[in-house]
Formats: structure tokens, C-alpha cells, sequence
């Protein structure tokens, strides 16, 4: 039941990053209409921006679930598989901190945005925490991806997917 809870919100996640990219074509669309219409739609570019911001990071962690991530197993490769499952558990607690520190940190400036009433300096005056909380909850799906993937790891339950490409140089 947890495993089906965390696959959807995986999901949730990437399928919420497919709208951003689709907002921002919109914006991007529409900014071009208005430079010849001139419906004069302010902020279109800093709409464009905020949108991808915020399905990079929405994306974050549906690629992380998918094996998508780029990693480099150079070392892992060579080296015995006690010491393989070491690194791993080694990274992945690294990642888990890092996550963990990016993740409190932009959920922090977008509650500060919020509490200042920060707004951008463009034309379009939007109060920065509106395009901020998709890089916070991006990051937080993140945390809990890497979690996951730790305790996967620690369980002995985790796999991955070496891919054959990855084997050959050109």
C-alpha cells in the first residue's frame, strides 16, 4: 500500500511537471502573439521561466524512480560487491542529507517570500512564492524519493537498471 502511495505521488509529481511544460509553451506562444497582436499581456517571459523552473523540479524524482538519473558507475563497476553495496548506501545517505538541506531551504524562502510579500521585479509584480512553491514541493518529492530509495537499498529490495549504452564509448 505505501509502495502504491509513493508510486502515485511519483506520478502526481511528473504528470504536475508535463503541465508546467505545457505552461510554459503557452506563455512562450503567447508572448509571441503579443508581439504582434499586442494584447499586452505583461510577464509572459518571467511566466515562461517560473513554469520550467517548476517542472525541472517536479520532474526530479519520477526520473530518479525511473533510473533516469545520470550516474556514474565507473567506480561501482570495479569494485567488489560488498564494497559496491557500501558506496551505494554511502551516496544515498549523502543524497538523502543534501535533498534534505535543499528541500527545508527552498520551503523556507518561499514561506519568507510569502511573509515579506517579496514580489518579482518584472512588470508582472507576481509575489515570488506563488512560482517558488513548485521548486519546494519538487525538492520535497525529492527527499522523499531518496528516502525511499535508501531504505530500498538498506532492505536489500532496490534495483537498478545498468544500461548497455553506458558500456560503450565512441
Amino acid at each position: 500500500m505505501i509502495r502504491n502511495s509513493l508510486n502515485k505521488l511519483y506520478d502526481a509529481a511528473a504528470w504536475a511537471a508535463a503541465l508546467m511544460m505545457i505552461g510554459t509553451l503557452l506563455m512562450v506562444v503567447l508572448g509571441m502573439v503579443d508581439r504582434y497582436v499586442t494584447i499586452n499581456f505583461r510577464g509572459t517571459d518571467m511566466y515562461a521561466g517560473y513554469c520550467m523552473a517548476s517542472a525541472g523540479f517536479l520532474a526530479l524524482a519520477h526520473t530518479l524512480k525511473k533510473n533516469e538519473h545520470i550516474r556514474v558507475t565507473l567506480l561501482l563497476n570495479a569494485v567488489p560487491p560488498r564494497a559496491k553495496k557500501v558506496l551505494e548506501l554511502w551516496s544515498l545517505s549523502a543524497a538523502v542529507l543534501l535533498s534534505g538541506l535543499f528541500c527545508f531551504y527552498s520551503i523556507k524562502l518561499s514561506y519568507q517570500s510569502w511573509d515579506f510579500n517579496d514580489v518579482s521585479t518584472g512588470n508582472d509584480a507576481t509575489p515570488l512564492w506563488l512560482p517558488q512553491i513548485g521548486m519546494a514541493l519538487g525538492s520535497l518529492v525529492l527527499l522523499i524519493a531518496f528516502i525511499d530509495e535508501l531504505v530500498m537499498e538498506i532492505r536489500g529490495l532496490r534495483v537498478t537498471v545498468d544500461s548497455e549504452e553506458a558500456l560503450h564509448n565512441e
